[in-house]
């Protein structure tokens, strides 16, 4: 770990304590990482599960435990636990990871899915204000909804022309579809709670920082069904696509595959995260799209390439028929829309923090898949060649 370390000012960073909420999961994971090897920053980590941080908590094959005294486990939820306040006033700064951020649940579990998102944030959001302390708060690329491009004629050249599709900021606007999709109902909470935050912000002084991540893929993220999560569970298309390629079944492309992401890689997105912590001055009250505009596919496109990276790792054959169509009634259930892109506009966070993201497409696949083949090929031969109870 460097010492002397200073930041984008050139002033020296100062060891702090960071109360993250959400520790234990995929960004929280990767954070805790980043925070233990290159930084003297002490971790309140709060969370249900600590799986994935397992191996900060836990003493090395020497015996040592050479995080001992800079990360600390709080297994709690913050739903109703008194203990919150506590922790969040023993902190400089409060990382709020916590949500329920999986399409498949935002129509069959809207109340929980709302909950989570807004009603649960809530406490965050006063104790921090209340106690004068820095909040970074992650929020989600889907408050935009949909494009103002997507409402034009399909032939329309306007369609190509980014002020209609390109994410700002400061600028686009947050449009969501009708009440019966429940599809939304994860945004429109995601998008009061930004809102809350500001005005919290502009009314008692809160120091905030929110982040949009756009598809942020990587190791550990999500889990495999019926391995590391419920078996009828549907996690994001990540790992969904990845459970595909590790049982030899065929990739479903919801209504074709047709809407565009980008996609950008875990380590990447977590340098810039660590740039908004150690940089308050240029991060607070600021609102931050985290993505990576140049690595944009269609849905099918990525099934595509995951197939052909996964062929390259696992060192087998890809399936005669790689993909299949399905509807997104069938796939997610009534309730069901979509945003057609989600191109994040990258001026804010370059002019502030001066970041870029670095890693292709194809590289980070590489690097995920090849995880995904280690982690869990194995595992997934032995659930399937078990006998079938009659």
């Amino acid at each position: 770990m460097a010492s002397g370390r200073v930041d984008l000012d050139g002033n020296p960073i100062k060891p702090i304590t960071i109360c993250m909420i959400g520790a234990g999961g995929f960004i929280g994971s990767h954070l805790c990482d980043k925070l233990m090897n290159e930084t003297p920053h002490k971790v309140l980590a709060v969370d249900v599960y600590n799986d994935k941080i397992k191996h900060l908590l836990e003493p090395s094959g020497s015996g040592e435990l050479p995080w001992a005294d800079r990360i600390q486990f709080h297994r709690l939820n913050i739903k109703n636990d008194s203990r919150l306040e506590g922790l969040i006033k023993m902190a400089d700064i409060t990382i709020n990871l916590a949500a329920i951020c999986t399409p498949a649940d935002y129509n069959t579990r809207p109340l929980d899915t709302i909950y989570s998102n807004f009603i649960d944030a809530l406490p965050v959001v006063k104790y921090c204000s209340e106690n004068g302390k820095r909040l970074i708060h992650f929020s989600t690329c889907e408050v935009y909804g949909k494009t103002i491009g997507c409402f034009l004629p399909k032939d329309s050249p306007l369609r190509q022309d980014p002020a209609y599709y390109v994410l700002k900021e400061d600028a686009s606007p947050c449009i969501f579809g009708s009440i019966e999709k429940q599809r939304w109902s994860y945004a429109c909470a995601k998008q009061l709670v930004e809102r809350l935050i500001y005005a919290e912000g502009a009314e008692n002084g809160l120091e905030f920082t929110i982040v949009r991540p756009f598809n942020w893929i990587g190791p550990r993220m999500d889990f495999i069904p019926g391995i590391d999560g419920p078996s009828e569970g549907v996690p994001r298309v990540l790992a969904c696509f990845s459970n595909n390629l590790l049982r030899r079944e065929p990739l479903k492309l919801v209504d074709g595959g047709q809407s565009q992401r980008t996609f950008v890689y875990i380590k990447d997105a977590i340098e810039a995260v660590l740039l908004m912590i150690e940089n308050p001055a240029r991060a607070n009250s600021q609102i931050f799209n985290v993505g990576n505009p140049n690595n944009e596919v269609t849905v099918r496109q990525l099934a595509e390439m995951m197939t052909q990276v996964y062929s390259k790792v696992s060192g087998e054959s890809s399936l005669e028929t790689p993909t299949i169509d399905v509807s997104s009634k069938e796939f997610y259930g009534e309730g069901y829309d979509d945003s057609d892109k989600r191109i994040p506009d990258m001026t804010i966070i370059n002019r502030q923090l001066g970041w870029n993201p670095k890693t292709s497409l194809w590289d980070l696949l590489e690097s995920t898949l090849t995880y995904q083949h280690r982690t869990y090929a194995e595992a997934i031969k032995k659930a399937i060649s078990k006998p079938v109870a009659s």
